[in-house]
């Protein structure tokens, strides 16, 4: 399995650390053909009672993960942008809590919903969309992904929706999704150049999305940082390979729901005789290097985007990030 390790809609940089995730763990249908020919076969990725088990499997690794901070005990249930978030998570809270998290509260996902393309080839990879006793009213939405039949299901992508955000999917008459291809031309942009695109769209602007809190309003946000005393510069990067790779859903309206990985740096730089601002301790858990004129922080993001027909602009839903390692200078 592939995991390129580098970096919630959060503006506060020391929320960023303290992203909350769930789910679970699936298994394939168990025929011949699947195990044979899965490569070829248009199959489901699995079915609905196999993705129900996996969803409390992955909930069961989850919460036992999070009340000891040992991200040991769900390593098999993460992967890509979520893996990487959880992780460093887990880390900071061991580092500051060893025996364990002091304000544990076991996650609870209920009124599941599952999406479940029909598709050929690797990965196979589904959709849980569920209620959850932390977030508010926002609906879970996590993607569970698996490179082959001898893994476990993974979560690699979760996001939190409003419920009238989530859109409605094309289904066949058995009631299975479409996967759409990375390369697809019928959309405003290819799911597999979304990554990139989004990176040089924060970095330059561009007509590709639509103004929003995670687009016009990110970019706003991240021209205001440099303030007297203290710069603050951006660098994003595409993240597409291995776990970390775009998958999009076919929407009933002929869009895409493309869920995407981006990663960024930010650093911040002092002038001489200031410092830079104090960080908290998830913050500092995570950090190399002593703070003396500058911290430059890594972070991996993970967005939800609504990918419409062409002629369209992308319309990102949903961001959750986290600060996966920071380096004093």
């Amino acid at each position: 399995m592939s995991r390129d390790r580098s970096p919630r809609r959060l503006r506060r940089l020391d929320r960023h650390v303290l992203t909350a995730a769930s789910m679970t763990a699936l298994s394939l249908t168990a025929s011949g053909c699947v195990v044979v020919h899965g490569e070829r076969e248009v199959l489901p990725a699995t079915t609905r009672a196999e993705a129900a088990k996996a969803l409390q499997q992955f909930t069961t690794a989850y919460n036992a993960a999070d009340k000891a901070y040992d991200s040991a005990l769900d390593a098999a249930h993460v992967t890509g942008a979520l893996g990487d978030i959880d992780a460093a998570r887990l880390k900071a809270g061991h580092t500051n809590y060893p025996s364990g998290n002091p304000s544990y509260s076991p996650l609870e996902l209920t009124d599941a919903k599952f999406t479940i393309p029909k598709k050929a080839g690797w990965p196979r990879w589904f959709l849980a969309d569920t209620a959850a006793n932390k977030g508010g009213s926002a609906r879970w939405l996590l993607v569970f992904t698996r490179n082959d039949l001898s893994e476990p299901w993974q979560v690699a992508y979760l996001t939190l929706l409003a419920p009238a955000a989530v859109p409605k999917f094309t289904t066949d008459k058995d009631g299975w999704a479409e996967a759409v291809p990375m390369n697809s031309t019928e959309l405003a942009v290819a799911p597999g150049d979304l990554s990139k695109r989004y990176a040089t769209y924060l970095k330059s602007g561009g007509t590709d999305f639509a103004d929003g809190a995670h687009t016009s309003s990110w970019r706003a946000d991240r021209e205001k940082a440099t303030k007297p005393g203290l710069a603050v510069q951006f660098l994003d990067e595409p993240v597409t390979n291995g776990d970390y790779a775009p998958l999009a859903l076919r929407t009933a309206d002929g869009g895409a729901l493309v869920f995407y990985t981006t990663r960024y740096f930010q650093k911040e730089t002092a002038a001489t005789g200031t410092s830079v601002p104090a960080q908290n301790k998830d913050v500092q858990a995570l950090t190399t290097g002593a703070v003396q004129q500058s911290l430059t922080l890594q972070l991996v993001s993970n967005q939800v985007a609504l990918d419409p027909k062409r002629g369209g602009k992308v319309s990102v839903l949903g961001r959750i990030e986290g600060l996966t390692s920071a380096q004093g200078g």
